[in-house]
């Protein structure tokens, strides 16, 4: 028996197709994770199993090949349980340029001190996680409150169309598609939506994969 990572293959396909086309020097940055808030048995909140980058064509494979046998996945030794997985990725494409720089900075500070422990491949993900240089989305995670109620209030302050709904397990993101954000809204959506009941990580943030495991949920979007 295996791991399920991907619950509706089709909500995922059209995911991928929905996601910003890459430039050569961009790619997607994906993580498994563990949540202890979702399952028993996990010792910390998103304890990180596996993470890699991607461009559109491999992702929908990269993302199955997670599929492995129950129990390969561990913590201190303990198997992870299925309900405890979540698959997030970058909906804003990663700079590979950028990250190689910051990359060589980073490896310039670790050799001039003693070893302690660092693992070069695992620093170079961090930094490609880090780092963005186009940023196509705006996002805004919202838990705890009325899906329809919020966006009541939220398409008060700004036009429609840029809006992308994403339901989660304990709420949903707002993704704003900067490019589409009408004039008259410009200068004044942000400190108006972003203080709205319920709203609380902000900016350019992980989401959920679309037709993946979260905790037993598959995150869709919302039309």
């Amino acid at each position: 028996m295996n791991y399920k990572i991907i619950t509706d293959e089709k909500l995922l396909q059209d995911f991928i197709d929905w996601l910003p086309e890459l430039k050569p020097q961009e790619t997607y940055y994906v993580s498994l994770l563990a949540r202890s808030k979702y399952a028993e048995g996990v010792g910390t909140d998103k304890a990180q199993l596996k993470r890699f980058t991607s461009n559109k064509e491999y992702l929908f494979d990269k993302i199955k090949q997670l599929e492995c046998e129950v129990g390969a996945y561990k913590q201190k030794g303990n198997p992870i349980p299925q309900e405890a997985l979540a698959l997030y990725i970058t909906p804003n494409p990663r700079d590979l340029e950028g990250a190689t720089k910051k990359s060589l900075v980073k490896f310039a500070e670790l050799i001039t001190k003693e070893y302690n422990g660092y693992n070069p491949h695992q620093e170079v993900l961090s930094q490609i996680q880090q780092c963005c240089k186009r940023k196509i989305y705006f996002d805004l995670d919202f838990d705890g409150v009325d899906i329809g109620e919020t966006l009541t209030e939220v398409k008060k302050h700004i036009n429609p169309e840029c809006l992308n709904v994403l339901q989660t397990r304990g709420g949903f993101h707002l993704l704003l598609e900067l490019s589409k954000i009408e004039k008259q809204y410009e200068k004044t959506w942000y400190p108006k939506i972003t203080t709205l009941a319920g709203c609380d990580v902000k900016g350019d943030n992980l989401i959920p994969v679309v037709g993946c495991s979260q905790g037993g949920f598959t995150p869709h979007f919302i039309k």
